[in-house]
């Protein structure tokens, strides 16, 4: 069985829609993948249910509208917009954020769950994740599961720890 297969049947349809989401986005202009999923394109990969991608804000309202006539139920917030599809446990997270606009352009190709994606480069998932593991505002276990996140990408490239915070680069030392 492949990952793209074993996707789909824990996601109840999630590699499908993730396929629907990104020819969704390679008609809107630059986009990117970011989050856990890119960060599986550089380090062994660990189960997500979320995907989390940046488009060029202008291109969002068009690619919103097409998705909600595929089907999909679509809820705006101050700093991302979020996509479902009926069924599906693949949680879709399109970020709005003014810093994250510049990861489409440096992004680069990989395949994720059998298809071909743009993916943020490893310097820019890493900024990102840094971003999202120093937000107070975040609950808890999702900055828990940025850090592991930056954990793994520092184990594998250890040139990023230059960037991470004290505290982190001190619990990478102890390993």
């Amino acid at each position: 069985m492949t990952a793209a297969e074993a996707y789909e049947l824990t996601t109840q349809g999630g590699s499908t829609d993730f396929a629907r989401i990104i020819d969704a986005c390679e008609s809107f202009g630059p986009y990117c993948l970011i989050g856990g999923l890119a960060v599986n394109c550089y380090v062994e990969p660990v189960y997500t249910l979320d995907a989390d991608l940046v488009v060029i804000a202008a291109s969002l309202p068009k690619l919103t509208a097409r998705l909600e006539a595929q089907g999909f139920k679509t809820d705006v917030h101050a700093h991302s917009v979020n996509a479902l599809a009926s069924g599906s446990e693949l949680r879709i997270q399109f970020t709005t954020g003014e810093r994250y606009q510049g990861f489409p352009v440096r992004s680069v190709e990989a395949h994720v769950l059998g298809i071909r994606v743009k993916v943020a480069n490893l310097q820019d998932v890493t900024q990102g994740k840094l971003w999202a593991y120093g937000d107070p505002q975040r609950r808890l276990s999702k900055r828990k599961k940025d850090e592991l996140d930056l954990i793994r990408l520092a184990e594998v490239y250890p040139e990023l720890k230059s960037l991470y915070p004290i505290d982190l680069r001190e619990q990478l030392d102890r390993g």
